[in-house]
C-alpha cells in the first residue's frame, strides 16, 4: 500500500508539472539541459527519499530499541537471495534515477554521477538506520551488493554506452509462506518481497546487442537466473530446529526473453510502459539445475 500511495503521488506531480515540463512531449526526452525539468526531478528525489526515511525512522524502526552503531555479518543468511535483492533493487533505482535526469537533458557524465547513484546512497542510508538497531545492524554484504547494482549499471554504459544485460525479476507463490507467514509473507504482495523461494533474479542479455550485424530479432534476450527452495529461516542451523526435514538448495536457471525496449511503437506512452515493465522476466521454457544435482525442464517458468 504504501509504495501504491508513492507512485500516485509521484503521477500527480508529475501531471500537475507536466504543462512546464513539456518541451515538446512529455514522454520525449530533452535534448539539451531543460532546468525546470531538472529542478522538478532533484525536489521530487529529496522529497521523497526524505519521507520515506523519515517514515521508516517514525513507522518502523520506532518499535525496536535502539543501539551505538554496529555492523554484523548476515552473508550466510537466506543462500544470499536477499544480497540478490539488494543488488537488483540498487540497479534498478540508480537505472531510474540515471533515467529522469536523460530526461531532463542532463549530461551523461552527470547521469551517471547523480543518478545511476542513487540506489546505492539510499540503501546505503537504510544500512545506516540499520546499524542504529538493536535488533539488526548495518551488513557489510548488504552495502557490496548494492554496489554491485550500481557498478553493474554504471559499467556497462562506460563500456557500451548501453545496457546489454539487464537485471529482470520473477516470482510465482510457493507453499512455504503458509509455514512462516511472518517471515515469508501474508498474502501476494507480501510474498513477492518476503518468500525468497517463489523468487528468482535474473541477467537477461540481448544477443543482438553483441552480435549487431546479425539477423537475430532486437528484442530477443538469453537469461541466466538464480533462485532458492526450502527457505524458511535465516540460516541451516535455525531450519534445522525448526523444520528439520525441509532440504534448502540453490537453483541455476537458463531460459530466454524478451527486451522490451527494444519493441518500438507509436505510442510514446506505450514505449514508455515496456520502459517500466521490463524489469519483469517474460515467462518462457526454462531448464533449472539445481545444488541437489538434479536437472529440471519447465515448459513455462515464471
Amino acid at each position: 500500500m504504501k509504495l501504491l500511495l508513492r507512485f500516485l503521488f509521484i503521477l500527480c506531480i508529475a501531471n500537475t508539472a507536466s504543462a512546464q515540463l513539456t518541451p515538446p512531449n512529455f514522454w520525449v526526452a530533452s535534448d539539451s539541459l531543460h532546468k525546470p525539468r531538472r529542478n522538478f526531478v532533484a525536489i521530487t528525489e529529496a522529497s521523497l527519499a526524505t519521507a520515506t526515511l523519515i517514515g521508516l525512522d517514525r513507522i518502523w524502526y520506532a518499535d525496536f530499541p535502539r543501539s551505538s552503531f554496529k555492523f554484523i555479518n548476515d552473508n550466510n543468511e537466506w543462500l544470499q537471495m536477499d544480497k540478490a535483492g539488494h543488488v537488483f533493487t540498487s540497479y534498478y533505482v540508480g537505472n531510474i534515477g540515471a533515467e529522469v535526469l536523460r530526461w531532463s537533458g542532463v549530461s551523461k557524465k552527470n547521469q551517471l554521477i547523480f543518478g545511476a547513484t542513487l540506489g546505492f546512497g539510499f540503501l546505503t542510508a537504510v544500512e545506516v538506520m540499520d546499524g542504529y538497531s538493536a535488533e539488526w545492524g548495518a551488513s557489510w554484504g548488504d552495502v557490496l551488493a548494492n554496489g554491485l547494482g550500481t557498478g553493474l549499471y554504471v559499467g556497462q554504459e562506460l563500456l557500451w554506452n548501453e545496457q546489454r544485460i539487464k537485471l529482470k525479476y520473477s516470482f510465482h507463490r510457493t507453499r512455504f509462506a503458509e509455514l512462516r507467514p511472518n517471515k515469508l509473507g501474508d498474502g501476494f504482495l507480501e510474498e513477492t518481497l518476503k518468500d525468497y523461494n517463489g523468487q528468482t533474479y535474473w541477467l537477461s542479455a540481448n544477443v543482438h546487442s553483441f552480435f549487431k550485424q546479425s539477423k537475430i530479432p532486437k528484442w530477443f534476450n538469453v537469461a541466466f537466473g538464480y533462485g532458492a527452495d526450502g527457505l524458511v529461516a535465516g540460516t541451516i542451523e535455525t531450519q534445522r530446529e525448526i523444520f528439520p526435514e525441509i532440504k534448502r538448495f540453490r537453483q541455476f536457471y537458463f531460459s530466454i526473453d524478451i527486451d522490451l525496449t527494444k519493441i518500438k511503437t507509436k505510442s510514446k506512452f506505450l514505449n514508455s510502459l515496456f520502459d517500466v515493465i521490463n524489469f519483469i522476466k517474460i515467462p518462457a521454457p526454462t531448464l533449472e539445475i539445481n545444488s541437489l544435482g538434479k536437472v529440471k525442464f519447465h515448459s513455462i517458468y515464471f
